[in-house]
């Protein structure tokens, strides 16, 4: 009879997009729930003022600047960062960008990093963390969307690469399940984040109804703090009044 290997009990997340919305709060309550933080953002300045809101918590707080909307880079940046860090317990893929346009009016460089950052840059990252996660197992948390089983107009590349998102996921959990490496995404309704307030977004509606960010890092943190020997594949957070 096969065994499972024992799992690593480091308590050490590794957060993308950490500076805004989500990956912010994620990091306030990891850091507040005792985790130790690799969190990474292409803003610098960003991360340093989160680092030092967090010098309350006794968490190790590690910064990794790397712009994940060019692929150029991504796989030293994160390799380094292991290296010099550690190996995460935990990777949670938060970043993401969003635009507004017709799928074929679109203009092809806000496809390619719609689906670079949403989707490709997952895939790079995870090529990176995995191979040295098999050796103690660990946990893949991906945030993705509603958008990923529903086609909103002028949303179409965002709903493609969430939807790629999904069954990336799917089909990692089970490549890597006899690995001890568990692969699970959160879907979500809309969230109120500063993404909204993007140039490359129209959004005119009511933010006063969508999820609040910290509620979606504490849910997150429930599904990072499950026991070894089960998984949560996807739990979907929608706000009760709908959509938008």
């Amino acid at each position: 009879m096969k065994f499972p290997k024992k799992l690593n009990k480091l308590k050490l997340a590794f957060i993308t997009g950490a500076t805004k919305g989500i990956g912010r709060s994620t990091a306030i309550t990891f850091a507040n729930a005792g985790w130790d933080l690799i969190l990474l953002s292409r803003n610098m300045d960003l991360l340093e003022k989160l680092k030092s809101e967090l010098l309350t918590t006794k968490s190790k707080i590690n910064l990794v600047k790397c712009d994940l909307s060019n692929p150029l880079g991504i796989e030293n940046c994160v390799r380094e960062a292991i290296d010099k860090y550690g190996c995460p317990s935990v990777l949670i893929n938060n970043a993401g960008c969003a635009f507004n346009g017709s799928l074929v009016e679109m203009d092809f460089e806000q496809w390619e990093q719609t689906i670079q950052t949403n989707l490709t840059s997952v895939f790079q990252i995870c090529s990176s963390i995995i191979p040295q996660m098999r050796k103690n197992g660990g946990l893949v948390i991906n945030v993705s969307s509603h958008a990923s089983y529903n086609a909103f107009p002028q949303w179409g590349a965002y709903c493609i690469s969430k939807s790629a998102l999904t069954m990336f996921t799917k089909c990692l959990r089970e490549e890597e399940r006899s690995n001890s490496i568990r692969a699970c995404t959160i879907t979500l309704g809309s969230v109120n984040t500063p993404l909204w307030d993007s140039k490359s977004i129209k959004s005119d509606f009511d933010r006063t109804s969508m999820l609040c960010s910290n509620k979606v890092s504490d849910t997150i943190l429930y599904m990072a703090q499950q026991p070894e020997s089960q998984l949560i594949e996807d739990l979907t957070l929608m706000p009760s009044g709908g959509a938008f």
